[in-house]
This record gives C-alpha cells, structure tokens and sequence, in this order.
C-alpha cells in the first residue's frame, strides 16, 4: 500500500526539486525555515517515490528514534563498540572548544541527488588519456596548473590510490593477526578495487616495543597488542590497456595508518633521531623509523620488503618504461616518505652502476600523502625533494589536526616534506555537518569523499560528484548531517554497524562492508 503525498503548496517560483517545472531558479538559496525544509523532503519524497535498489542485502531496519538529537546535540558513536579508545577517539568529546557551531542544512541540490550515492555501486568518472602527460601527472613540474583546479583526470588518479588505501585497511581488519603466513611464503589475500593493478607482496610493520603482559586487557583481542602487523602491499599494473593509457607501468606501493597498540605508542615517540651514524645526517621521527626498520620475528623488515620488492619488479620489466607511486594515509604517509628517500637512493645507486653501459634510467617516485603527520627536520624534506628527486603531494584536510603535529612549540626542527598541497575544507561537503569533529576530519573516506566533490578553492562542491556516501553513513553517521541520516533511513537504506565485524573478519557475511574506518 503506498502512501498518498501531499502536494505543497504553490509558489510564485518553481521549486528546483519539481521535475515538472520548465523554469531555470535564477539562485540557488539554502533553506532558512522549517517550513521550506519540509517542502525541500515533500518534493523529494515524490521524485524518490521507489526506494533505490541496494546491491548488497539490506539489514533489518532498527525501529526510528522518538526523538531526533539536535544539531548542536551528541550523537552515539557505533565504532564505540569495537577497538574501544581506537575507534572511539574523538577529541571534540574531550575538549568542547573545538567544537565550531552546528549547521544542518541542505541544499536542494543535494537532496535531489542523494538517492544515487546511497548505493555501493562504484561511478567512476572516464578514463582520460595520460600517456602524453604521465610525468606531469606523477609530479615533474609539482603538478603545477593541475590542483587549483583540480584536474579531473588528476582527481580519478588520486582516487584510485585513495581506495587502494582502503583495501589495505580491509585486508587487514579482514585476518588482523595474520603475520605468519608470510614466513611460509602464503601472500596475502587482496581483492583491489583497480583490477587493472595485481598485488605482488604483502608487507609487513614491526615494533620495537612490545605491551607487558599487565597492561593487556583480557578482552581486548590479540592483534590489538600485537608487535607485527599488516601495515599494506606492493602492487603493479598488469593491464596492457590501462598500462597504454597511463602511458607507462605504475608499481604502487601502499601503506595504512595506525591500528595496533604498539604502533600508538610508537608515534608518541617524537624525537629526532639520525638516519644514519652520521650526526650531521637528516633527521626523522624515531617511532616511524622504528616501524620501518625493525624486522618481526617470522618477517623482514618493512624497508627490506620494499626494497626487495621493487628491485624484483624493475628487473622484471626491465627496459619499459616505469613509475613507483607511494601512497600512504596517517602513519603510513611518514613510512611512504622514509620508503621514497630509500628505494631513490637504491635505485640511483643501480643506475650509475649501469647508466655508463646500458643507459640505465631509474623510475621517477612519487609519494601521494593522505592526512599525513611531519616526519623529519628540515634537512630530510629538503634532501628528499632535492637530492632525491622524489615528487611529494600532500592531500590535507584543513581541520585536521594530525596534519600539524608534531607542534612547533613542542618539538623543535619538524617540517613538512618539500612538495605541492592540496587543502580540502570539510565544510564546503554538502552531507558533513561543519562542526564534524577531529576523528572525522582525519578520516581516510571523509578525505576521499571531499577529493571527489573539490572543483577549486572558493568553488562550490562539484555537482557531478558520485562517490557512495554509504561508508559515511556507516562510520561517520554523528558527522553526517541528519537530514542525510533521516533520509536514508526513510528510504530503506540501514548500513550495517561496525559491530558487526569481527576482528577476524566472520561479520563480513553479516555486514555490508567487512571492514572497520581507519583506526586513526
């Protein structure tokens, strides 16, 4: 039985939700009232009659709240329920200062289209030609004239590696506490979002420290505190046509953020430790440089695994032309750069061995940063973009705070690496509330959503933009803005919780995704 809507009122002006209505609104103004809300969801009610056919199962739909919090009220957490301080760390709670004064309005825009991004169905923009441009795209030049405003073919390739992050977070939320498999020679099982590219090797991050014995809790899962975990993979593009397009073959290296105990407490350690015995040498942060460098009791280290790794893949494809992409979110942008000053060092090594005979070229590196914290002094970043040779861009969220620390007023010597940046603002999202707190900001999807929609600095968010918003809504639902939330509930749209998950990955069946938001 379908229920009878009533039609608003008529208006001097059309309504820009009215499919039947021929004139053009002359501009587009924010809804003011609640009488103009209501007619914004009357409209879209009537355009969005047939509830959007889901790709996945949906889940039982929980009986709807009797009261709606407000917009300056808190909201429950779901990924409260699993990983505790992990997943539940969200500063705003603990310092109210930071919160900035709630908004939740929607433009008609949005509402019109939102039924099309609550789907998990990938809308990929199309594939643009590169190949006469590659170089310029991988960073020669500090893709000048690309980022403001953003390239739309530039856009597609950062979010590629974007979702390969994801897949690292997904594969390691999936089997957490699988780091012996590697010492038997069993890779890693990785489904990609990119067929396109083929994971050659899983690597692997070790501690140097290790949580005693009381300060475990016995409810906490063993990954939790765990010293060696999967912290990502290295993968290389197979696929003869998209190796034309792109105009060269891209061997990508990926690397997550924080997730375990020791890896915390690792990126509390701060100070400035040398690269090398030199005391005049560059200096970086001495907890990433202990996860990069440690090796784990079954795996090699994290900096041997690369190298390894990727002087196999040249050798393979030797005498093509190549590309070495890092890519990083949180810590693992710190690692991405301390992997980037090692393999340029390799390999420039390799080609004046070779050069004099063979002509011998090594791939230009490029590192793509997600929210990524100062890794060294300033004779790392300038070594790096100077010696190196290594192309850096810094995706940066502007409320996010671990772009900033460590604080100049706390630790003397930190920069950031050399590079170009691209500064998004989480209140220029049409769906994110702007008092989204600091765990948001610093969320990989919320980073991937706002990449998709940014067209300029000052511009308004894309309007073509397509990328689901269901994560959100999954992981960031007290950040979403509730006409979102309503919305998507009245439409039959309930994305399953975190707690569905289970750390070895049994609730993926249950669940609509199977993997946990970035831990960071």
């Amino acid at each position: 039985m379908s229920a009878a809507v009533t039609a608003p009122p008529c208006h001097s002006r059309a309504s820009p939700l009215n499919p039947n209505s021929r004139t053009t609104p002359s501009s587009a103004s924010k809804p003011s009232s609640v009488s103009t809300t209501r007619r914004h969801l009357a409209n879209l009610d009537r355009l969005l009659v047939k509830p959007p056919p889901l790709p996945l199962p949906l889940q039982p739909r929980r009986p709807a709240p009797t009261e709606v919090p407000g917009d300056g009220e808190s909201t429950p957490d779901d990924r409260s329920g699993r990983g505790g301080l992990l997943n539940a760390l969200n500063l705003s709670t603990l310092l109210p200062f930071t919160r900035k004064p709630a908004v939740d309005e929607m433009s008609p825009r949005s509402l019109a289209y939102m039924q099309s991004l609550l789907t998990l169905s990938p809308r990929l923009s199309p594939k643009g030609s590169i190949a006469g441009e590659w170089r310029r795209y991988h960073g020669e030049g500090g893709w000048e004239g690309l980022l403001d405003p953003l390239d739309q073919n530039l856009r597609r390739e950062l979010l590629r590696y974007g979702d390969f992050v994801q897949a690292a977070y997904t594969a390691f939320h999936s089997m957490p506490a699988a780091a012996d498999a590697a010492s038997h020679g069993q890779h890693r099982t990785l489904v990609l979002p990119d067929r396109s590219y083929r994971p050659t090797r899983s690597l692997f991050a070790s501690s140097s420290l290790s949580i005693p014995p009381w300060a475990r809790r016995r409810s906490a899962p063993q990954w939790l505190t765990q010293r060696t975990s999967f912290v990502g993979y290295v993968a290389v593009c197979d696929n003869e046509r998209e190796v034309r397009r792109m105009g060269r073959r891209d061997i990508a290296i990926v690397l997550r953020g924080t997730a375990t105990c020791p890896e915390w407490a690792e990126n509390l350690r701060a100070g400035l430790v040398p690269l090398t015995a030199d005391d005049d040498a560059p200096k970086v942060a001495k907890g990433f440089l202990s996860l990069y460098r440690t090796p784990g009791d079954q795996v090699p280290s994290l900096s041997a695994a690369i190298v390894e790794e990727v002087k196999r893949l040249v050798e393979v494809y030797k005498g093509e032309e190549l590309s070495i992409t890092i890519v990083g979110h949180s810590l693992g942008a710190s690692l991405a750069l301390l992997a980037a000053d090692e393999l340029s060092a390799c390999l420039g090594l390799a080609a004046d061995t070779d050069g004099g005979t063979t002509g011998y070229r090594p791939p230009p590196i490029a590192v793509v940063s997600f929210g990524g914290p100062k890794t060294g002094n300033r004779a790392f970043a300038e070594r790096l973009q100077r010696e190196r040779g290594v192309n850096v861009l810094r995706v940066v969220n502007a409320g996010d705070v671990v772009t900033r620390v460590p604080a100049p007023i706390a630790r003397e010597g930190y920069v950031h690496a050399g590079g170009a940046e691209l500064r998004l603002h989480s209140r220029d999202s049409p769906c994110l509330r702007p008092d989204a707190g600091p765990a948001c900001c610093h969320d990989l999807e919320a980073y991937l959503h706002l990449l998709d929609g940014f067209t300029g600095s000052g511009r308004p968010f894309r309007p073509d933009a397509s990328r689901s918003v269901a994560r959100l809504l999954a992981y960031q639902r007290p950040n979403v803005k509730r006409a979102y939330v309503e919305r998507a509930r009245v439409l039959g749209f309930e994305p399953a919780s975190p707690r569905t998950a289970t750390a070895n990955g049994a609730g993926a069946a249950d669940g609509q995704y199977g993997y946990l938001a970035s831990p960071t």
